[in-house]
């Protein structure tokens, strides 16, 4: 067998190989040996068969099963003594077996691109430093407060005004036709919110209970379904309720909600240590991003498609998820498919390329990962979870997602071993 490898580019290699009619027809021979044992052929016994009737019935199985034989092996054989590291399957390019002649294929893998890392020693950076003021507590509460408020039925005849929430029955009419999906019962819509068409929600105010009233509103150019941007909607609302939010008193009473606390002044002091956490997370996430933003314009390198597809994949999977939850129904035709993988193509590809770039930062500067380390790491979870230590282990190691948490640990390690070899100047906000 005669082997070629060529560099296609930093992250694709060809490997052509040529393999002689002799290694051929022995693949052959034995392929037909192993037909021959099992075919059934009237008039024959089994395992005596001519070869030629086999060929004759057989031919292009035995071929195909020759092929994928040869493929198989001097591929991985290539792969080893070439010291190819093969990141994704690899796209095979043959023309069948001709008798008495070499067969010849190519195999096109993806592997990992050799980055040499600069510029992460010496970085000159800010890190945000955050305060809590009485204002910050104070606002937080009101977000407290707000979760504690109740929904009232407006008993005095008035008409709707801004931050009320109405009870409507409407339908949409482009040029006289009503649309399916511009038409619902009892929806409940926060007058002010801005979460209806534009231009809505303004028409309603002043609008009484047990009324019905027509409100046209242009769509916007932009608007999300394209077959209607730019059309001129008719709507006929009917106004069936009325009801305004009630905020609690924060006094004793209010805090009897909660058993962790025997004062509004315990309360706030939480209310404040929880927004000084939230604080350093923000920072922290910040400042990472800074340092990611500058490691990559200062590391210019090409990543494997596979590795980008790959992490598309996790991200369409996450959102899709995350809108189940919120009882959105999946939608996973290829049109929708490729509106995700359009969206998030970009950022996957940065993702793979910090992902990249650490690594290789951590196998410069000899930074590893100890399996006590990741013992550690899911004991910590396994807390934080309230699970067992054992049966989640078991579970991350099922969804092969040990090596999750190893990266993740290991990412830790870099980003601290560049900020400790940074000029890191702190900025209060």
């Amino acid at each position: 067998m005669a082997v070629k490898v060529e560099d296609v580019s930093p992250v694709k290699k060809k490997i052509l190989f040529d393999i002689s009619w002799l290694e051929v027809k022995k693949e052959l021979d034995t392929v037909y040996k192993n037909v021959g044992k099992k075919a059934k052929i009237k008039g024959f016994r089994q395992g005596r068969v001519p070869r030629d009737i086999l060929e004759s019935l057989y031919k292009e199985h035995a071929e195909d099963e020759a092929i994928s034989n040869l493929v198989n092996r001097y591929y991985w054989e290539a792969l080893k003594e070439n010291k190819i590291n093969a990141v994704a399957q690899p796209h095979i390019d043959q023309n069948g077996i001709e008798s008495e002649k070499n067969f010849s294929f190519t195999a096109i893998v993806e592997v990992e691109p050799i980055i040499e890392p600069t510029g992460y020693v010496g970085l000159e950076l800010e890190k945000e430093k955050y305060e809590v003021k009485d204002s910050d507590v104070e606002t937080r509460l009101e977000e407290v407060r707000d979760m504690f408020s109740t929904m009232e039925e407006v008993e005095v005849d008035r008409g709707v005004s801004d931050g009320d929430f109405v009870v409507i029955d409407f339908e949409g009419l482009v040029d006289g036709k009503p649309l399916k999906e511009m038409k619902a019962e009892n929806y409940l819509l926060e007058v002010g919110s801005e979460r209806f068409v534009p231009g809505f929600e303004e028409q309603l105010i002043g609008m009484k209970k047990n009324t019905t009233e027509q409100i046209r509103i242009k769509l916007p150019d932009d608007y999300h379904a394209k077959n209607l941007a730019g059309e001129e909607v008719v709507f006929s609302v009917t106004l069936k309720n009325i009801k305004e939010k009630k905020l609690p008193e924060i006094d004793d009473k209010f805090i009897k909600n909660f058993d962790k606390y025997e004062s509004l002044d315990d309360l706030k002091k939480d209310i404040k240590k929880t927004l000084e956490e939230e604080n350093i997370a923000r920072a922290n996430s910040a400042f990472k991003g800074l340092i990611i933003e500058k490691l990559l314009k200062s590391n210019q390198f090409e990543v494997p498609q596979s590795f980008v597809n790959r992490q598309v994949s996790y991200m369409i999977a996450d959102t899709q998820r995350r809108m189940a939850m919120r009882g959105i129904k999946r939608d996973e035709t290829p049109e929708r498919y490729k509106e995700f993988y359009d969206h998030y193509k970009d950022e996957a590809a940065k993702i793979v390329r910090t992902t990249l770039l650490l690594k290789n930062i951590g196998e410069k500067e000899s930074i590893s990962v100890s399996d006590q380390e990741i013992e550690d790491k899911i004991r910590e979870l396994a807390q934080l979870r309230g699970q067992n230590y054992d049966s989640l282990k078991e579970s991350l190691e099922s969804g092969n997602m040990i090596e999750d948490i190893r990266n993740e640990i290991l990412n830790t390690k870099v980003f601290d071993f560049i900020e400790d070899k940074a000029k890191v100047e702190i900025v209060k906000k």
